[in-house]
């Protein structure tokens, strides 16, 4: 049985997502379709391309993942289907998959170029639905577009290092529905850059000088749990995407707050890292 999933910015009030299922079933009864999110910020590209990074590889071999973001054909907007990683991706060229194929080069990317025969305002419902079922019956990508060798680069996609290998300037890329703020850092390149020295993070008027390699580690739990005031505090971590992430213990938007309401951290805000020359360490 063929799996679609659905990476959308089309939210839940409205009939789109639950349109783009029934056209599906219509053309595959017996196909299964998961949601992997509706709620991506509008026309939103590095969060969507965040998501389906870090969702898609838990799905088997073969899954087809269609995601509808910014996915109004113009010009500088094609559609593209891409077979990266023994699964395929169906969606605009607008960046979302080169955060993906700068880890892992896709297999084939074809230009898609059935729009004449199909007439739509909606290409996730009409294009996107008919390029998944065709794939989903054993299809091949040629026949559904143009073989093409590049895909739209995103913007800030890998952090600034200066030239004195000092500094990383980095930015947010996308906050949780806890309101950490995960950057653009992962933590290989990280620790190339570091090499061992000693660092500071600095957030807006923020800083951190310790990475922790889980949120409970910034606790002190030989202190009796009545007295530690845990929730509220802030914190780095690499988070299990293998992302520097903002945080705030046990965060609540609404009550304690997060790393974003707390630090006034919103998308595309910089996050720099300056590290200390072995000089400057006093011992």
């Amino acid at each position: 049985m063929a799996i679609i999933t659905l990476t959308t910015d089309f939210g839940e009030k409205d009939h789109f997502a639950g349109a783009i299922k029934g056209a599906i079933y219509s053309e595959l009864s017996d196909v299964k379709i998961v949601d992997i999110s509706h709620s991506i910020s509008p026309f939103n590209i590095s969060e969507a391309a965040y998501i389906i990074q870090n969702a898609y590889s838990s799905f088997p071999k073969g899954t087809i993942h269609i995601i509808g973001i910014d996915s109004e054909l113009s010009p500088e907007n094609k559609h593209i289907a891409v077979k990266l990683d023994d699964h395929y991706f169906i969606c605009a060229n607008n960046g979302i998959m080169s955060m993906i194929s700068s880890e892992i080069a896709p297999e084939k990317i074809v230009e898609i170029n059935i729009h004449d025969k199909i007439e739509t305002s909606f290409p996730v419902l009409d294009v996107f639905v008919k390029v998944a079922c065709h794939i989903a019956r054993g299809g091949t990508l040629e026949v559904i577009g143009k073989v093409i060798n590049t895909i739209k680069p995103i913007k800030n996609l890998i952090p600034f290092v200066n030239d004195e290998q000092n500094q990383i300037i980095g930015t947010v890329i996308y906050i949780d529905n806890y309101g950490n703020v995960v950057t653009n850092i992962k933590r290989k390149f990280f620790e190339n850059i570091q090499k061992t020295r000693d660092y500071e993070i600095s957030a807006r008027n923020h800083k951190f000088k310790t990475i922790y390699q889980k949120y409970s580690d910034i606790i002190n739990f030989e202190i009796e749990e009545s007295k530690r005031n845990d929730e509220g505090k802030g914190l780095v971590v690499f988070n299990s995407s293998g992302y520097l992430e903002i945080a705030v213990y046990k965060s609540n938007s609404t009550t304690v707050g997060s790393a974003s309401t707390l630090m006034g951290l919103k998308n595309m805000d910089t996050v720099t890292v300056n590290f200390k020359s072995p000089s400057s360490i006093l011992p």
